[in-house]
């Protein structure tokens, strides 16, 4: 049984950080792709970062240079480093897994989901 469970959502002004976590079970963590998403009200929900099992990494060109994606493999965990926080960046995130069939990004096939946690920037 896959669990994905984030944290470390909360509001921020505009130009702060904060750091988001996936605590990940039921995988064999260090050998599957991960990913960030997001989820705005009356918006589609839009990829945000992806981390491959060889440690390379993707973005949104609305989020390079700001967002940092990494992983712990020994903590089956995943970070979300968001730096320089826009009020534009204010939606509900989700951690997510693959799974056959799931929902294409990036070379990752992602099937299973977070519950999300929310971020709201303010200006």
């Amino acid at each position: 049984q896959v669990q994905l469970v984030e944290s470390g959502g909360g509001s921020v002004q505009a130009g702060g950080s904060l750091r988001l976590s996936c605590a990940a079970s039921g995988y064999t963590y260090s050998r599957i792709c991960m990913g960030w998403f997001r989820q705005a009200p009356g918006k589609e929900r839009e990829g945000v970062a992806v981390i491959h099992d060889d440690g390379s990494t993707y973005y949104a060109d609305s989020v390079k240079g700001r967002f940092t994606i990494s992983k712990d493999n020994a903590k089956n965990t995943l970070y979300l480093q968001m730096n320089s926080l826009k009020p534009e960046d204010t939606s509900m995130y989700y951690c997510a897994a693959p799974a056959p069939g799931g929902r294409a990004w990036y070379g990752c096939f992602f099937g299973y989901w977070g519950q999300g946690t929310q971020v709201t920037v303010s200006s």
